[in-house]
């Protein structure tokens, strides 16, 4: 899958398709064939963790 490089863009890529298609990081990461922990450790250089009850990086 091709996901933006620009963490800024990646950052409202995935919150969008969170709130608009998948109910939690697990199977974004899955149908995207993504790693969780890449995902994470990029838009954790920009200060944003995911936050589980909210379904949302912040």
């Amino acid at each position: 899958m091709n996901i933006p490089n620009d963490p800024v863009i990646l950052l409202s890529y995935v919150n969008t398709k969170l709130r608009d298609e998948y109910p939690c990081l697990d199977e974004l990461c899955k149908s995207l064939d993504l790693s969780e922990k890449e995902l994470a450790e990029k838009l954790a250089k920009i200060g944003y963790t995911y936050d589980k009850e909210r379904n949302c990086f912040a």
